[in-house]
């Protein structure tokens, strides 16, 4: 019999969505899932959807408090939680970025709030070591590591994708070295990399995503299988955010697909560059940065591939298993 976990519904394409909806997939087999509607990403106006989020979601979650089994919640919504409710509860926090806070200056007074009622839990994870310390430094102890996880089937196909034709496919010519710098969404850096190479010849800027900054140079709004493909037509990957993220799975999965990058070791993107050693971007020397990563040796990049390709479905599927065995 399965046992009954209750999450938000894994909607949308942010990295907490990607790492929330592998996560159901991966426990499908003794997990029955039930979620709960997220309407933040709904609203057209950022300003005060945290609060309103809240409002709307507070019915759904009173109608929670007498059901049995365990939640899996990443939400600020764990505020309107009961202490017995919140003891059968695994914490995700993905990141905390105060530059992405849309119900300022209420949301940073709640976030501290929650810090203080994760102590409460029966188990927080995060995605990197630098949020593990992170909240251990605020006082909540029973803190583990749970990465990104990859398909690596789905990588291995990928990476046999015909390089010369992903190249065609999005016209780059082969003098031409493709530059992914991640999603073209706030705070991801996307407009400092453009400009400090706009100026040098022989290097196109690649972007993906939702395009929210309005990036006018070679932005890719693509489903999975073309965005794999995109990747696989870029040479180096430069990753330059001015938020503190988790891991970024853009990084990684640039890296698995044999990307060299280079990576601002900043938060949890620190601690994805030392595990698969690649140096960190300057923005006064980038071309030429680029150009050496493009060259990078094959035995570099088969070692941050191997450093990643561990954290695999059996990886992530294991993990949460016997955590979400622990708790219930």
């Amino acid at each position: 019999m399965r046992r009954v976990v209750y999450s938000m519904e894994p909607v949308g394409r942010t990295g907490g969505r990607a790492y929330l909806r592998m996560l159901h997939e991966a426990t499908a087999d003794d997990v029955e899932w039930r979620t709960v509607t997220d309407h933040k990403r709904t609203y057209r106006i950022r300003r005060w959807r945290k609060l309103r989020h809240l409002v709307r979601l507070a019915p759904a979650v009173r109608a929670l408090d007498g059901a049995s089994g365990t939640f899996v919640w990443d939400d600020l919504s764990l505020l309107l939680f009961t202490p017995e409710m919140r003891a059968r509860t695994v914490f995700i926090l993905h990141h905390y970025e105060p530059l992405q806070h849309d119900s300022a200056p209420v949301e940073a007074m709640l976030w501290e709030r929650l810090f203080r009622i994760l102590p409460q839990c029966a188990a927080v994870v995060c995605v990197a070591p630098y949020w593990a310390d992170f909240l251990r430094s605020r006082g909540v102890r029973d803190v583990r590591v749970i990465y990104n996880a990859f398909d690596m089937a789905e990588v291995e196909r990928a990476r046999g994708f015909d390089r010369t034709e992903c190249r065609a496919e999005f016209g780059l010519p082969p003098d031409i070295i493709g530059v992914y710098a991640g999603k073209a969404v706030h705070w991801k850096g996307i407009e400092d990399v453009a400009k400090a190479l706009a100026d040098a010849p022989g290097l196109r800027v690649i972007t993906s995503g939702s395009n929210t900054i309005g990036f006018d140079g070679a932005h890719y709004d693509v489903e999975r299988e073309r965005y794999l493909r995109l990747l696989r037509a870029c040479d180096v990957g430069v990753f330059l955010p001015r938020m503190r993220e988790g891991w970024s799975r853009c990084a990684a999965e640039a890296l698995l697909l044999g990307l060299p990058c280079l990576i601002h070791p900043m938060a949890g993107l620190g601690d994805l560059a030392a595990l698969t050693g690649q140096p960190a971007p300057d923005l006064g020397h980038l071309p030429a940065q680029v150009r050496e990563r493009a060259t990078a040796r094959q035995t570099e990049a088969k070692a941050a591939y191997e450093a990643l390709a561990r954290f695999d479905l059996n990886y992530f599927s294991n993990a949460w298993g016997d955590l979400l065995a622990k708790v219930a």
